[in-house]
């Protein structure tokens, strides 16, 4: 996973905390485990599911 893409993701799930966790005050905050998840440990699951190949070899 390039350093691009894990920077978007998590962007993301900055974004995904801050209005649902702070603005809401509601549980949806919790989708924004997601890109984080998957931005710290560089596995995402949709990317085996299309064939895409995020490392460089």
């Amino acid at each position: 996973m390039s350093n691009l893409d894990k920077t978007i993701r998590l962007i993301i799930a900055a974004i995904i905390f801050f209005i649902f966790g702070f603005v809401c005050q509601c549980w949806w905050w919790l989708i924004g485990l997601i890109p984080l998840l998957t931005a710290v440990y560089g596995y995402c699951p949709l990317y085996s599911l299309i064939g895409k190949k995020s490392c460089k070899k």
